[in-house]
């Protein structure tokens, strides 16, 4: 544990710089450590807490102005992405989505101190049109207040801290090995939570093409758009004739869903995570006719199909789709 101890202090710009960038960009290995041991020896003389600051508040600016460029040019593509990096459920993007719709730029002060839900809130601010100045003001001081905020604590602890380390150090390298083994546990548990979870979710879709012929055709089928309220207000398109239900609101009137019909599932979430959770719970309630929409609402509006707005409780046919 000395040598590692020594390592920080050689190159502890380069090693906070890293650390940080590494765990903003969305990979699971957390800064928290390092901020702390440097804080710790910031406090004895050991490191410059200002260097140390700058060093990391620059790593997590960088990673996230690379995320809020991507979800500017890519949106809910770079969304997927994230999930499947962070090894989250995609059904928290609808959660986080709901968080920045309420707070919005603000909401990056708060999300640097939840794992996970920074990585998924940057791009959300760059796929909402935010100012890239008004980004970078914001960003810039949540991420010198994360990093202070763990520099600080290393800092305040730091005569806890060192012995904790001395203790690690008198264990030897098996201390090393259980912190890496534990790490990797830690890992491998949520890829196969997820591995799993995705199993489960994995169902026939149906494409923006299929149902457009379908409706086209005359057929007699229900769909279901998903998103929240908060959603729903901030764009009220829908599908041509498709009918507005919450997650909460289709578990409560799941009995008036039709057997006897088919039924498509809308979502914003990547890979329709929340479709596809719905078409479970329904298929045990016994409605088997069930399929999520491959690409969620965004696949329909990118192929200009028709769509229709609500407003108070009326709805305004717009039809966008293609003219020949």
């Amino acid at each position: 544990m000395n040598e590692i101890l020594d390592f920080l202090i050689q190159h502890g710009v380069a090693v906070l710089f890293a650390a940080v960038f590494v765990e903003q960009v969305g990979i699971p290995l957390p800064a928290a450590p390092w901020l702390l041991a440097a804080g710790a020896l910031a406090a004895v003389g050991k490191m410059n807490g200002c260097t140390a600051l700058f060093a990391a508040a620059a790593g997590s600016l960088l990673a996230d102005l690379i995320w809020f460029y991507l979800g500017r040019y890519y949106g809910n593509r770079v969304l997927g992405l994230l999930c499947r990096i962070n090894l989250q459920p995609d059904s928290g993007v609808r959660r986080t989505r709901i968080f920045f719709m309420r707070y919005r730029l603000r909401g990056l002060i708060a999300a640097k101190f939840v794992p996970g839900l920074s990585a998924l809130v940057v791009p959300l601010a760059g796929s909402s049109g935010a100012s890239a100045k008004r980004f970078i003001l914001y960003d810039g001081f949540s991420s010198l207040l994360y990093s202070s905020a763990y520099l600080v604590l290393g800092a305040i602890f730091s005569r806890q801290l060192e012995r904790v380390l001395h203790a690690l150090a008198g264990l030897g390298h098996s201390a090393l090995f259980m912190i890496v083994a534990l790490a990797a546990l830690y890992l491998a548990h949520k890829y196969f939570q997820r591995h799993r979870l995705l199993s489960e979710l994995r169902m026939a879709r149906i494409t923006a093409d299929e149902l457009h012929q379908k409706q086209e055709a005359g057929e007699n089928l229900i769909v279901l758009d998903l998103r929240s309220h908060l959603e729903f207000e901030q764009n009220p398109l829908l599908i041509r004739g498709a009918l507005h239900m919450t997650l909460d609101e289709v578990q409560l009137r799941g009995q008036e869903i039709p057997r006897d019909r088919d039924i498509i599932l809308c979502c914003s979430c990547p890979n329709e995570a929340s479709s596809a959770h719905v078409a479970l719970q329904l298929h045990r309630q016994g409605i088997l006719r069930v399929r999520p929409l491959l690409g969620g609402i965004d696949a329909w509006r990118e192929r200009n199909y028709p769509t229709e707005i609500r407003v108070i409780g009326k709805t305004i046919v717009v039809d966008i789709s293609p003219q020949n």
